[in-house]
């Protein structure tokens, strides 16, 4: 029948519900999705049916993704009101109010689902209709709760959603990394149906760089994300050949274009390419968050354009349109990353950097930015990329980066004259390895004090505990409250010596300590993430600070906090290396990547 006929037998009451859902199916098969929401309201205004909530929810998940949001939201609650245990509606209608920013709303009819749902009432999770409902709203709930930073209830959360259905890879993996962020040690502990072997393949790549510096391991869990999450068989977009342009066009691929770690290395990078050889594009997704990093960054660029209402295949396609000639990706497997638009490969050459330090086993990514130190030959077969190494290191640094004026030690609640060990990183990257090792450091040197990030009440209590079951005193653990970057940074100029944390080193906060002239005692291991320090002290030329085993870290520890004479040697040669030596020298490494850039596009 044509379109007409059908809106006439709905405005005559003639379509019943399957003739109706299968003429609005067809409709937007076609891509003529309006006119379905309009046959849906159609039959709604005459039409009385039992069935009307449903076609209610139909007519709200079209109009949603229509972005009428307005009429959708009213589409939605039309059918709780019809049939209220009906949970497809209430859940979606939590989506849409996330999706309009309106986060308590969310979690008010995702809450709905829950507790109803735990309180055994009409919407038990034990009927099978209702059961994957329940367990999407849970997660639903729990993300948002980890991403405002509730990590406590957020774990609740997923205890209850596990305790429904234990086999679920990726709640196990925010279930991981959750109790990484709070510091419950062990991080592996048992849950009713899901075997050990099970919970220690579910951590994503970047929640295992804490559990294991194994370049093996690290590979398979990359591949088995791409294996389960990634798409495969789809076009290449780029011409393999290249594009023979005159000035070569390079683009940034990322959701962290904002007040990140990310964009505080690279916008300096951004700044100075070199715009008669380089044309500068950037891809992004990244939140308007009116920071002036964001403002820096889009000034940086050439061309700054948004694609986050893009699907990875328009993106890509867009991309290709440009004619990138290379497209440097900041994602790699992060949280935000859009693997599936580097799968259409719509560069000629694609490459990851710093956003995941660890291989992403992206078939679609041809190389990572390395150096030597960071990626020793003898690791090379456990990355999907190959190496372009730098001459010198890694890390870009950006030189503008401001900072406050140095705070004193008491305004820190430091001692005026104990020696202060500072290990500002993530909670997340503490393991109760390492951490014994520090409360041994603290024994080993009287008077000294932990200085620590307070990422979050539930790990600083843990730490604390955890502190006073290896009897050291908690008030020996002084805890750092969140601030903004150029206060983060003044305030490392209070600390003595910076103590790394293994197997996920520093990164981005190592090179901010040693840019403040505190020396960085790092343990390098085999993988990417475990060598990141030590490839910013390479290149600070600083050796001496790298150790290989925990014994000799805890050994340099306790000799430089024995040895003031030491430290303050380190940090006047590190005030030199910020002056004049490589880690710090912004144009000597972009004129480095230009030139491998200028290599690469030669040899397609």
């Amino acid at each position: 029948m044509t379109i007409e006929e059908n809106l006439l037998r709905a405005w005559n009451g003639d379509l019943d519900l399957l003739q109706l859902v299968n003429c609005a199916d067809q409709l937007e098969t076609i891509k003529l999705r309006p006119l379905a929401a309009v046959l849906y309201q159609t039959w709604l205004k005459r039409n009385q049916s039992p069935s009307a909530a449903i076609v209610y929810f139909n007519l709200g998940v079209i109009l949603t993704n229509e972005d009428d949001l307005a009429e959708a939201e009213a589409a939605y609650q039309q059918a709780i009101k019809l049939s209220p245990t009906f949970l497809q509606p209430r859940l979606n209608l939590g989506s849409l109010y996330e999706r309009m920013g309106q986060i308590d709303k969310a979690i008010a009819e995702w809450r709905l689902i829950e507790q109803n749902s735990w309180a055994d009432q009409n919407i038990s999770p034990t009927y099978p209709e209702n059961r994957q409902m329940v367990l999407l709203a849970i997660n639903h709930l729990a993300r948002v709760m980890e991403a405002h930073r509730q990590f406590y209830d957020a774990l609740s959360l997923l205890n209850k959603s596990l305790a429904i259905e234990p086999n679920q890879s990726d709640v196990l993996h925010h279930w991981v990394h959750l109790r990484q962020k709070l510091c419950i040690w062990p991080t592996y502990v048992p849950i009713p149906g899901v075997s050990l072997e099970q919970m220690k393949k579910s951590p994503s790549i970047f929640a295992i760089l804490n559990i294991t510096d194994d370049s093996a391991v690290q590979l398979e869990t990359a591949r088995r994300y791409v294996e389960q999450k990634v798409v495969s068989n789809v076009p290449s977009l780029a011409n393999p050949k290249g594009y023979n342009h005159t000035k070569l066009k390079i683009a940034y691929l990322s959701s962290d274009f904002s007040l990140h770690a990310v964009s505080m290395l690279t916008a300096e990078l951004f700044e100075l390419h070199d715009r008669e050889h380089f044309e500068v594009y950037g891809y992004c997704w990244s939140s308007e968050d009116g920071s002036s990093m964001r403002q820096r960054v889009v000034s940086a660029m050439d061309h700054l354009i948004r694609i986050h209402q893009m699907s990875d295949e328009a993106a890509a396609q867009l991309i290709r349109e440009h004619e990138i000639d290379i497209l440097i990706d900041l994602q790699g497997q992060t949280s935000g990353a859009r693997a599936n638009l580097l799968a259409y490969r719509p560069a000629p050459i694609q490459i990851t950097y710093l956003g995941l330090p660890a291989t992403t086993a992206l078939p679609s990514i041809d190389y990572v930015i390395a150096d030597r130190f960071l990626i020793p030959e003898e690791e090379i077969p456990y990355y999907s990329e190959k190496p372009l190494y730098m001459p010198d290191v890694y890390q870009v640094s950006d030189r503008k980066r401001p900072v406050h004026p140095i705070p004193s030690r008491e305004s820190c609640g430091l001692p005026v004259d104990g020696f202060v060990f500072c290990a500002s990183n993530n909670n997340y990257k503490y393991t109760p390895e390492m951490f014994e090792v520090w409360m041994n450091i603290l024994r080993r040197t009287p008077g000294s004090v932990l200085w620590l990030l307070s990422y979050n009440q539930w790990a600083e209590a843990n730490l604390c505990r955890e502190a006073e079951a290896r009897g050291i005193d908690r008030t020996r653990l002084i805890f750092a409250g969140m601030v903004l970057p150029e206060s983060y940074r003044a305030r490392f100029a209070c600390a003595d010596l910076y103590l790394d944390t293994f197997p996920f080193n520093a990164g981005a906060t190592a090179n901010e300590v040693l840019w403040m002239g505190v020396p960085v005692l790092t343990y390098s291991g085999r993988a990417f993430a475990s060598r990141m320090a030590g490839a910013l002290l390479t290149a600070v030329k600083l050796d001496e600070l790298i150790t290989y085993n925990l014994h000799d870290y805890e050994e340099k520890a306790v000799w430089l906090a024995n040895n003031p004479e030491e430290c303050r040697r380190l940090h006047e040669h590190l005030n030199e290396e910020r002056e004049n030596g490589v880690l710090f020298d912004t144009p000597r490494f972009v004129r480095n990547l230009e030139n491998s850039f200028k290599q690469l596009v030669a040899g397609l």
